[in-house]
């Protein structure tokens, strides 16, 4: 195979936009494990009181992700998010207003491998969803495994990211007031399984439990879709009813995360590794489905409000498919 290697005179701007992703990727593939790894060292050296102390906080601090996790503005508007912004580009599309009067819970499709839309837009102050959505607090969905990293979970903690359990995606939704917007990959884990390029299956057909947490908390619900998500890796091929689909699957159901086999390019070459592609992404943020309080409610009406919101997300996307380089032809898929 023949490699392409990266010019040497690159300006300072790419190669800082290259470190900013670069960094994110390893926060999110390797970062857990080596502060799992760091805390059971230091126990075994003279730094073991670290480790002690910290057993000692978290103990104390171990509920904090289910009431609204502890943002830290600095680490949202750090100057490296703008960075990584700008290695694809990343761009945040307002379609309608967000009344921060009302709570609302944006599903966001697709999940793609890494969330690299999501994250960027929700997590850090990089592309304005502060200065777009005025009042409102966004807060990422994560799965809770990564909750139980010691240091690694404060640092997603302090990016607005909560755990998705029931409990506590709700816990934002509860607060009077409004002015939080809770925000669900719908499709998950198993979604990034199906995340190859120039596909268009969304993982929505029976997803309910996200549309019933907005009626029991009469949480406005808002689509969203994110053009260009599944273009960041390619991914080795894994249809249903293959083995590695299979066992993907099956350590998907054990684990509660899912491993795709993805690659894109590299730091230094373009043939080969785990860095995106530069490519693209426009998250659009479209109008809100307005939803009144039900804390019971019937199959038929979780039913409607779920149909509802699927022809929502379907015409958000008919309407800026052709706007971001999607084949007119080309229709959403529901699984």
């Amino acid at each position: 195979m023949k490699v392409d290697f990266a010019p040497l005179e690159i300006p300072l701007q790419r190669r800082l936009q290259t470190a900013a992703v670069a960094q994110w990727v390893f926060s999110f593939l390797g970062l857990a494990p080596l502060c799992i790894f760091i805390f059971f060292y230091l126990l075994f050296t003279r730094f073991w009181l670290i480790s002690v102390l910290y057993a000692v906080w978290w103990s104390y601090d171990y509920d904090t992700p289910a009431r609204g996790g502890q943002r830290l503005p600095l680490l949202c508007g750090l100057k490296m998010w703008d960075y990584m912004r700008d290695y694809f580009p990343i761009k945040l599309v307002k379609t309608a207003d967000l009344d921060p009067r009302h709570n609302y819970v944006l599903g966001f499709h697709p999940h793609g491998v890494l969330v690299a839309g999501a994250f960027t837009n929700f997590c850090t102050y990089a592309t304005g969803f502060r200065e777009l959505f005025p009042g409102l607090t966004s807060y990422l969905l994560m799965l809770p495994l990564w909750f139980r990293s010691p240091f690694f979970r404060n640092y997603i903690m302090w990016a607005g990211l909560i755990p998705s359990d029931k409990e506590s995606a709700s816990y934002p939704l509860r607060k009077r007031g409004g002015g939080n917007a809770v925000v669900i990959a719908v499709g998950g884990a198993v979604e990034a399984l199906n995340a190859h390029p120039g596909t268009y299956n969304v993982l929505l057909a029976q997803k309910k439990g996200f549309i019933k947490m907005a009626m029991v908390n009469g949480a406005h619900l808002v689509p969203v879709f994110s053009f260009g998500e599944n273009e960041l890796f390619d991914q080795v091929e894994n249809k249903t009813g293959t083995w590695l689909r299979w066992a993907q699957d099956r350590l998907q159901s054990i684990m509660g995360i899912s491993l795709p086999l993805f690659h894109a390019r590299g730091i230094f070459q373009y043939s080969f590794g785990l860095m995106p592609y530069r490519r693209p992404i426009h998250t659009v943020v479209g109008r809100p489905i307005q939803v009144q309080r039900n804390e019971k409610p019937a199959a038929e009406e979780l039913d409607a409000l779920h149909q509802l919101y699927m022809d929502e997300l379907s015409k958000l996307f008919e309407e800026h498919k052709e706007k971001y380089g999607v084949d007119k032809d080309t229709q959403l898929n529901f699984v």
